[in-house]
């Protein structure tokens, strides 16, 4: 209801998103602001509460997957002529860490196909870290790195049906590395956690060298196998707030709704880029008026490259207010719409576009203005905390169900 309401409202039309399949392949590289995502969709243990596609590892299953990815790596480049510049590259999964000794590889190859300029960061599942880890990834090139760490609390393991790992030693052999951004992800509102709880991972993961910290809401998917269910939105706001507050305390500054970043120290995000591209299972792409997705199938994947054929399963085409409105919503997560960045983009001017719907959000006192452009307010983040969790529901978990079950569906309305 709320989303088909803000779709209408913001899209100034009746229209729901649709996903179709059978779309042409077109993924331009040649843009502004581009990022990488290589997912590796392999782990040793599938936890219940996170909703990304993955896999039980396979030895020989991994080693067919990335050499499918490399095929899916020199296929976007021979769809492009110009050697792109990127401005970051991430690793996520799944456990990235399992892929430990075809990085290399993998890394030749993008660096063959793309102009790489900086940050190349990795996620990692606290279990996988060692010190001969560490070493690899940064002779390797990566610079920043994000440990999954959810909760140093052994009630919330539990709850989350994760093991009970020593997440303290493993961030202590991490900072060891010297990378220049060590983010560390918490999630609130899970069940049976307090805000004292959540307060506490904060100071624990700051104490211990965290540059940035993540902290996401307990979300419930449909598709999730959960004993429990996520705290109420009364209780999540709450831990927000308070999360804020020990943020301020121990002079991180708020760099998006739910992240904190320790001050004079870069930033460590995968979703916020401009433009990206995404190889493997599950990955989604964003160019200029093109979304798409790849198929939820390791299997599926590696028999459409085997074919010479990008595992594309779903595209969305964007008109431009279409696309504005996917910059506007990510802007607002990162907490500021930044006037250059807008007109570098479309050709527009900012104030113009969306002249009405900037009015209104400083009439409600949701933004402010600022040199750049305008800062979304601790009103207008309080609330794109409540508007994302619904967005999430309502398009993430419908998309991503279906793709799962069907790695190759024709259409998926979004209301």
């Amino acid at each position: 209801m709320i989303t088909n309401i803000f779709r209408i409202f913001l899209t100034r039309s009746f229209k729901p998103f649709v996903l179709q399949s059978g779309q042409e392949d077109i993924i331009s590289i040649d843009e502004k602001n581009l990022g990488l995502y290589i997912h590796i969709p392999f782990c040793k243990k599938i936890c219940s509460f996170c909703p990304y596609y993955k896999v039980l590892y396979d030895k020989d299953l991994m080693e067919k997957y990335v050499a499918s990815l490399l095929k899916e790596i020199k296929l976007v480049a021979a769809l492009n002529e110009n050697r792109a510049k990127i401005t970051s590259i991430y690793f996520g999964g799944g456990s990235p860490a399992l892929a430990i000794d075809y990085l290399p590889e993998i890394m030749a190859s993008i660096d063959k196909t793309f102009n790489i300029s900086e940050n190349i960061g990795i996620e990692l599942h606290p279990r996988d870290i060692n010190k001969d880890l560490i070493k690899d990834l940064r002779s390797i090139g990566f610079d920043m790195i994000s440990i999954g760490v959810q909760s140093f609390q052994e009630k919330c393991l539990h709850a989350l049906g994760r093991d009970n790992i020593d997440s303290i030693k493993k961030m202590q052999i991490a900072v060891e590395g010297g990378f220049k951004v060590i983010d560390i992800d918490l999630i609130f509102g899970i069940p049976g956690q307090t805000s004292k709880d959540i307060t506490r991972d904060f100071e624990i993961a700051e104490k211990n060298g965290a540059t940035q910290i993540s902290t996401y809401p307990f979300i419930e998917f449909s598709y999730s196998d959960l004993k429990s269910g996520p705290a109420g939105q009364k209780v999540k706001k709450k831990m927000l707030e308070d999360l804020i507050n020990i943020s301020q305390i121990k002079d991180f500054k708020r760099t998006s709704v739910w992240t904190f970043s320790k001050k004079g120290y870069g930033a460590y995000s995968s979703i916020t880029r401009d433009n990206y591209i995404g190889f493997g299972p599950g990955a989604a792409s964003l160019t200029k008026n093109i979304f798409k997705i790849n198929t939820f199938s390791v299997k599926e994947y590696i028999k459409s490259l085997s074919g010479g054929k990008l595992p594309t399963a779903l595209t969305i085409k964007f008109d431009k207010r279409r696309r504005a409105l996917y910059w506007l919503f990510w802007s607002a997560y990162n907490l500021h719409l930044n006037r250059t960045s807008f007109r570098d983009l479309f050709n527009e001017k900012l104030d113009s576009f969306f002249g009405f719907e900037i009015f209104l959000g400083k009439k409600l006192k949701l933004i402010k203005e600022e040199k750049e452009g305008y800062e979304v307010t601790f009103k207008g983040a309080q609330l794109y905390h409540l508007v994302e969790q619904v967005y999430t529901h309502q398009y993430i978990d419908k998309t991503w169900k279906i793709a799962s079950g069907d790695p190759w569906p024709k259409k998926i309305i979004l209301y």
